[in-house]
């Protein structure tokens, strides 16, 4: 029988999840945890994953296609069983939180091992099956349980607030305190570990940063992970009855604001390009230009933040994410056909002095829109969850989250394997270093990361233009589920308070 432990057990979990509007329910510490969680999303040396492979692991291009396009399918297949699998997930901790703290481990482990993989084929060839093979097995390893991760992150800042002004709140805040707690540090000490050893100035090997570099972050970065997820709750209550498969396709069917985002991710994913970093090292030699470009920007990226609030005034949300996807692009176009000038063999983009000044101000410039770029998308995909919510009466972050990425997903299969075959053909050599490349090579490179991904990703502005879901018809949204909330609680109340044992007289 229940007791008056059980009923106060019922009442404080009830609390937790009764919605009130313009109520900050994220204290300190929870805001402090998300912070270091965002930190530690940042705090790597991804951007040199490639150039890791390039360098030191050596793996051919043709492999690299290979696992591109395998791997590609099985991402697309395992997101769509694991998406449907974590939206009939129902625990005491939650919905999203039991796979964020289990899969930190692993994903630990599978990162720490990726980046130690030359210390297990020291010396082998690029075509070596034995190492592709073990290359291969933990791409997907960690590919799978990046998915569980992935999807319970997302799902996460969904939820753990019922009101869209305290979820803005946390996520303007961690955006702004993350970029004084060491997001990016370890790509900036990694840029000037990898020129101060090309030029002969530190007296390690490049394979020893890029192992040392590669486990300490992921060791630090897991260890953000755990914290994060021990301290965190949900507190936006899902339906007790589990949406099923056809039930999930549905609230996304019918979801306008997720087919929008989706198909904008989906055409925006016809992108290629190869990075900024291959430019900065194979054309101008100095991988610290990336360095040198964004000083303006440290100081301009936190300040850009307070500039959020404004553009919501005075834009709409479909406005403000056409600004935030775009303008660092259509920027770095223009770099492009001034680096152009004077032609292929004699162009500017070879000249670091004018490459630096043109970068820079682009980059300069870009930040401006920067805080919009990581606050607004972030919101639009949590309000599309309480669209769902309020639409169909359920919550499918899981389906969603697969959904948004997978249309995507199945034209990145292609283009990671046409990349790969595009650096091969046009005579990339790996492990040839820095200014070794061919004229031609390296004006393909400048273009692969200047202009070609703005014209091959510009089709993903044309569903952005319909976007509605702000104003007036937010507002209503979010006051009819406040209510409708309110009373979910209620009737859960009301049905606790019925249970045998309770006090309460059942009516008769």
């Amino acid at each position: 029988m229940a007791g008056a432990a059980e009923q106060t057990l019922i009442s404080e979990g009830l609390r937790a999840y009764t919605p009130a509007r313009n109520r900050y329910y994220l204290g300190t510490k929870e805001i402090f945890a998300y912070t270091l969680f965002k930190v530690s999303q940042g705090f790597t040396i991804n951007g040199y994953a490639e150039r890791f492979i390039f360098d030191i692991l050596h793996v051919d291009f043709g492999y690299l296609a290979l696992v591109s396009t395998v791997g590609g399918i099985w991402d697309v297949v395992n997101d769509t069983l694991i998406g449907a699998f974590v939206d009939k997930t129902r625990t005491r901790w939650g919905k999203f939180k039991p796979y964020l703290f289990v899969f930190a481990i692993p994903g630990t482990i599978g990162s720490c091992l990726y980046w130690l993989l030359p210390l297990f084929f020291p010396g082998r060839s690029a075509l070596d099956l034995t190492k592709f093979i073990v290359y291969f097995a933990l791409a997907v390893a960690r590919e799978t349980a990046g998915t569980f991760s992935g999807i319970a992150q997302t799902g996460m800042l969904a939820t753990i607030t019922p009101d869209p002004d305290d979820r803005t709140r946390l996520i303007s805040v961690s955006g702004l305190l993350s970029n004084f707690l060491g997001d990016g540090v370890p790509q900036l000490v990694m840029t000037l570990l990898i020129d101060g050893i090309n030029l002969k100035k530190i007296n390690i090997s490049m394979r020893g940063a890029y192992m040392f570099m590669g486990t300490f972050t992921s060791l630090a970065g897991g260890a953000a992970v755990l914290y994060f997820s021990s301290v965190t709750r949900e507190r936006v209550m899902q339906s007790v009855e589990r949406p099923s498969v056809l039930e999930g396709v549905k609230s996304i069917l019918n979801n306008k604001p997720v087919l929008l985002m989706t198909l904008s991710d989906f055409l925006s994913s016809f992108s290629v390009g190869t990075g900024m970093s291959n430019y900065y090292i194979d054309v101008l030699g100095m991988a610290s230009i990336m360095l040198i470009v964004g000083i303006p920007g440290v100081f301009i990226t936190p300040v850009s933040f307070t500039f959020v609030p404004w553009f919501r005034r005075h834009f709409s949300t479909k406005v403000n994410w056409l600004i935030g996807s775009y303008t660092g692009d259509f920027l770095m176009a223009l770099v492009f056909f001034f680096g152009s000038i004077g032609g292929r063999k004699n162009g500017l983009y070879r000249c670091k002095g004018p490459m630096i000044a043109a970068i820079m101000l682009q980059e300069t410039l870009f930040t401006f829109v920067m805080g919009l770029r990581r606050v607004i998308p972030a919101e639009m995909y949590n309000e599309a969850m309480d669209y769902c919510e309020w639409k169909n009466g359920y919550r499918t972050e899981g389906m969603t989250s697969v959904a948004r990425g997978l249309a995507a997903k199945l034209v990145g299969v292609v283009g990671a394997a046409v990349r790969s075959l595009l650096m091969k053909s046009f005579g990339y050599e790996q492990g040839a270093g820095f200014l070794n490349q061919t004229d031609s090579t390296k004006y393909f490179l400048f273009a692969m990361s200047t202009v070609i991904p703005f014209v091959t990703g510009s089709l993903g502005i044309l569903p952005k233009l319909f976007y509605d879901l702000s104003g007036k018809k937010l507002e209503t949204m979010y006051d009819e589920l406040s209510v409708r909330r309110s009373k979910a609680v209620r009737d859960i109340s009301a049905a606790a308070n019925e249970m045998p044992g309770s006090g309460q007289v059942r009516p008769q």
